[in-house]
């Protein structure tokens, strides 16, 4: 029986090997990620400017509109090419909603902020009955959403299960040029030859200079791992490659440090003691390299990372072991090598309690965002300045009173 399959199978993974590392033809030979190279006058002035800003911290709650509420992304809406830029920062926040995660009355929110103004009441983005009918085929529930922005226009990329788990889903995309008032009808990536399923996005994506962009994604079928999707600007997939990794790791959160050097933290879904695995690639995304895994304990847990204006990276996760109950941030300033708790966030003594799934952004003024699970029943946001996180005191003090 095996040596009657044993052609197809052979056939099969040589396409699936073909595909993991496609590059479609007309795409630059040597992609580059859109950021400056490290200028040190330019960080050490960062630094001065983050120094002399008042230190600050503050925290609300977004609308809930759903009993539960999970899994929220935040992107900055960029005003477009010739607008007025000294106008007040909006931010667009999106997340899922139901009864329960996984329900069939889950759809995806949305939610904006202005800077001196609260948010706004949650609108609905999409419902699976809205995103089945326009896409003309069986959509089960609906999962992580993530915002990403240009100059004037906004894409959105969702996860959709149309049989089975979450190990069967794909990611599909929208469009809006006003801002999120209103979004196209959702069209499918095609990640994959066989199925086109067991693709989800969770962390934000980093901007090519030639305009693509580069999706970190992961992959739940079987064998769980991250991967780096590189598309084109209308969401064509231009390559892909994998994130190997000896453990199950899922959601890579990246950060390009250079034109062609980017390093990428990954929640731990192995067996036994779990902490932040990472991984660094030095072309560009067109391949990753395993590195030794962080010493930040994780509870299969999501992690966010971004670069901070002054050349340190920003890290908001789980750092206990087992559970949830604890939302902190971490700082490294040797690029990833080492990290410093700085802050609690927020922490409880009931390991019931959840503040998971964070996401960081830093606005065009230096503000930073982190948006999160509370509780599974809604999402917190929380607006602090970079002279906060320098300040000091005592780090395991939370920073949300309980």
């Amino acid at each position: 029986m095996l040596s009657r399959w044993f052609p197809t199978m052979l056939f099969a993974g040589a396409l699936i090997l073909a595909f993991a590392g496609q590059r479609v033809p007309g795409s630059a030979d040597a992609p580059a990620f859109a950021v400056a190279a490290v200028d040190p006058a330019a960080e050490k002035l960062a630094r001065q400017q983050a120094a002399s800003l008042p230190a600050r911290f503050s925290w609300s709650d977004l609308p809930r509109p759903t009993p539960s509420a999970h899994a929220a992304t935040l992107t900055e809406v960029l005003p477009a090419k010739g607008a007025q830029v000294d106008s007040p920062v909006q931010l667009l926040a999106a997340w899922f909603g139901g009864s329960r995660e996984g329900a069939a009355d889950v759809s995806l929110y949305q939610s904006d902020w202005t800077t001196g103004s609260p948010w706004q009441p949650a609108g609905v983005m999409m419902t699976r009955e809205g995103v089945q009918q326009q896409m003309g085929r069986n959509i089960r529930k609906l999962g992580n959403p993530l915002l990403v922005a240009e100059p004037g226009r906004l894409q959105l990329y969702f996860v959709s299960v149309s049989y089975g788990g979450w190990a069967g889903s794909a990611i599909n995309r929208s469009l809006s040029a006003d801002g999120g008032r209103s979004w196209s009808p959702p069209q499918r990536l095609i990640t994959s030859p066989f199925f086109n399923l067991s693709t989800l996005v969770r962390n934000p994506a980093v901007g090519y200079a030639d305009g693509s962009l580069g999706l970190p994604v992961y992959h739940e079928f079987i064998n769980k791992h991250g991967e780096w999707l590189h598309l084109t600007p209308d969401g064509r997939v231009l390559g892909k490659s994998r994130m190997s990794m000896p453990r199950a790791t899922l959601q890579p959160a990246v950060v390009p440090l250079d034109p062609q050097h980017a390093v990428a933290a990954l929640r731990d879904a192995g067996p036994g003691e779990n902490r932040i695995q990472w991984s660094e690639t030095r072309d560009a995304g067109q391949s990753w390299v395993q590195k030794s895994p962080r010493e930040i304990p994780n509870p299969n847990s999501a992690a966010a990372m971004i670069g901070l204006r002054d050349g340190s990276l920003l890290m908001a996760c789980n750092p206990i072991p087992g559970n949830r109950n604890r939302l902190s941030l971490l700082r490294s300033t040797d690029r990833g090598d080492t990290w410093t708790l700085v802050r609690i966030v927020e922490d409880s003594s009931d390991d019931r309690d959840e503040f998971s799934y964070p996401t960081l952004l830093q606005d065009r003024r230096g503000t930073i965002h982190l948006v999160y699970t509370w509780k599974r029943q809604g999402i917190r946001h929380a607006v602090f300045s970079q002279a906060w996180l320098n300040q000091p005191g005592n780090p395991i003090v939370p920073a949300v009173p309980r």
